[in-house]
């Protein structure tokens, strides 16, 4: 197995990380800030509630309680919200549940050990950030795509109105284009609103 040029990044970031721990104070929640400390993280505590993030929050590390469960969080599942661990002290349908719900790519069972945090929080950050590069990826191919549906439409539009072939359309389009200092999609766009609009 190599190592990768991620890992020694990722566990030189953890020095700088800011990590909010949702967990009663108890003996899990002491020996989740001592290790977290330990690593260097910069950690916030609260229990149950917290209506907003802390500014620069990188990951949250959450207790699968009764108590939180019955918690609304805003921040959550929003496309600003950090990767959240949960901590899990039992398994059963319910716990499973919210797990899934929290989209976790990791989990740190209770009682909580002096190993497996590392592990849990590099795996997280990591899946997480390939997870939101992933999204961008498929945005950009939607849009690319929505941009090609949109100057084939125009395309059309200029065949059928001006009887030219689908290689002068997409030329007059182009030059278009070029003449207004625009994006082709961007005049493309203009011709089938204003034929929808005509045709309506």
């Amino acid at each position: 197995m190599k190592r990768t040029a991620q890992t020694p990044a990722i566990l030189r970031d953890l020095r700088s990380l800011k990590v909010v721990v949702i967990h009663p104070r108890d003996q899990d929640c002491e020996e989740l800030l001592a290790q977290l400390q330990r690593i260097g993280c910069d950690v916030e505590v609260c229990w149950p509630r917290l209506d907003s993030l802390p500014c620069n929050t990188g990951l949250v590390l959450m207790a699968i309680r009764p108590e939180a469960l019955s918690v609304d969080y805003p921040w959550l599942g929003t496309s600003t919200s950090p990767p959240v661990i949960p901590v899990v002290t039992y398994e059963n349908p319910i716990t499973i549940e919210a797990v899934l719900r929290l989209n976790a790519f990791a989990t740190i069972p209770s009682p909580v050990r002096s190993f497996g945090l590392l592990t849990a929080i590099a795996v997280a950050l990591t899946q997480f950030k390939a997870s939101r590069a992933r999204e961008r990826y498929i945005e950009r191919l939607e849009q690319k795509q929505a941009k090609v549906l949109v100057i084939r439409q125009a395309t059309r539009i200029v065949m059928d109105s001006r009887g030219m072939s689908e290689e002068d359309a997409y030329q007059l389009l182009r030059s278009q284009a070029m003449l207004k200092r625009e994006q082709i999609e961007t005049v493309a766009g203009d011709i089938v609103k204003a034929y929808e609009t005509l045709s309506f």
